[in-house]
């Protein structure tokens, strides 16, 4: 196949996407609207840094690692989803289980901290790959800018304008990730019919391997904020359209390592936060411009979001004692100094473990309240999930 007919499926793809997210029949949908936010939360950055980190770490069986991913944000979301429907259905679930949701929104909030300084790097990385200041001292320089961005929008105007990039980026990185996978998909033919395939042997095993991949959970993180949208869906709604997203998310991520992993060499590859756009060079030139621009814009999205969302949970938890202009100062507070004191990578690994903290309460909650209600094997089950959180959040390495 030629590079210019490759090109040309990957925009058509690209367009076709775009075009049908934003049908109204689709747009409008109410399943489809509630889907949307963990959809996009799960499918967001971990797309960009997931699929070089675990080529390199895990060879051939870098499938069977993001089996083991998703079934784990499966397990959490499965209490999440418990929960929700527990707390709509029982208006008196006990004193400790409500202060255990306090800690637990509480911990939220503190990982959104954190992921919030994660997207930035990345927006800051991206932002800066393809031009003459490619460097981590220029990229932290565009994230530093970005962050006090933020910081004096929510503090004087509020992120109402800003939520609404929130909507278009969604659909355009959806769209992006379509034709990336338009453009593996092809080379995986060529390579298969050249029989090419390349199958590594994994650099990471045992212990080792476990602790690296907690260190990535963030990567599938995001189908909790269905658990925060009862102000604009019922229980049902939410629990069904995080099932969807997690399906949704788990399928696109499978597909799409499964064809990186086997159609790709990494060869030399230097492991960075914008690996994947020397990958994707050899994939189709189009590709790393594409995945820029999916970058820039989610990445900055994703922030606003979860800024705004910690500065309401923290005002919520105390009651209004902190501000949420109070909340934002302190968040990028916290961003500049990780941002100018860690990589990204060690920035990921301590936002999986805080949102690893935040599941393991989830988890011990759910396995809580169905104790009470005398679900002996769901407590247990919960109660394993509470572990391995637990687990995650203590021993999750960053990638080296």
């Amino acid at each position: 196949m030629t590079t210019e007919l490759q090109n040309t499926l990957i925009l058509a793809a690209v367009v076709v996407v775009l075009a049908i997210l934003v049908w109204p029949r689709v747009a409008n949908s109410r399943m489809w609207r509630a889907s949307i936010t963990p959809l996009a939360s799960i499918i967001g950055s971990g797309f960009l840094v997931l699929g070089p980190i675990l080529d390199v770490s895990f060879g051939d069986l870098a499938p069977l690692a993001m089996l083991g991913l998703c079934a784990a944000a499966w397990g959490f979301g499965s209490a999440i989803r418990y929960n929700i429907r527990d707390i709509a259905h029982r208006s008196d679930r006990g004193a400790g289980i409500e202060r255990a949701e306090r800690v637990a929104s509480a911990s939220l909030s503190f990982a959104y901290f954190i992921s919030v300084a994660y997207y930035l790097n990345l927006f800051g990385s991206f932002g800066v790959s393809l031009t003459q200041v490619d460097d981590a001292f220029h990229a932290r320089l565009v994230t530093s800018g970005v962050l006090v961005l933020i910081l004096f929008v929510g503090c004087t105007r509020g992120f109402s304008a800003l939520e609404r990039l929130e909507q278009i980026s969604v659909g355009l990185k959806l769209a992006i990730i379509a034709g990336l996978l338009v453009g593996l998909a092809t080379y995986f033919a060529e390579q298969y019919s050249q029989d090419a395939l390349v199958f590594d042997p994994p650099a990471e095993r045992g212990s080792h391997a476990f602790m690296l991949l907690a260190g990535l959970i963030v990567t599938v993180q995001g189908f909790e904020t269905s658990r925060y949208l009862g102000h604009a869906y019922d229980a049902e709604t939410r629990i069904r359209s995080m099932r969807w997203a997690q399906l949704i998310a788990s399928a696109v991520y499978l597909i799409y390592i499964c064809l990186l992993t086997y159609s790709v060499e990494p060869g030399g590859l230097v492991l960075d936060e914008t690996a994947i756009i020397d990958l994707m060079q050899v994939v189709a030139p189009i590709l790393p411009v594409l995945l820029v621009i999916a970058a820039l814009s989610a990445q900055f999205s994703a922030a606003v979001a979860d800024t705004s969302g910690s500065g309401g949970l923290l005002s919520e938890i105390s009651g209004g004692r902190v501000s949420e202009r109070t909340a934002y100062t302190v968040l990028v507070g916290v961003g500049l100094i990780l941002t100018w004191t860690s990589n990204v990578f060690e920035i990921i690994s301590y936002a999986s473990r805080a949102f690893a903290a935040y599941y393991a309460l989830q988890a011990g909650i759910a396995a809580r309240s169905a104790s009470q209600q005398n679900l002996r094997f769901r407590a247990l089950v919960f109660a394993l999930f509470c572990i391995l959180g637990a687990a995650i959040a203590v021993f999750g390495l960053p990638v080296e």
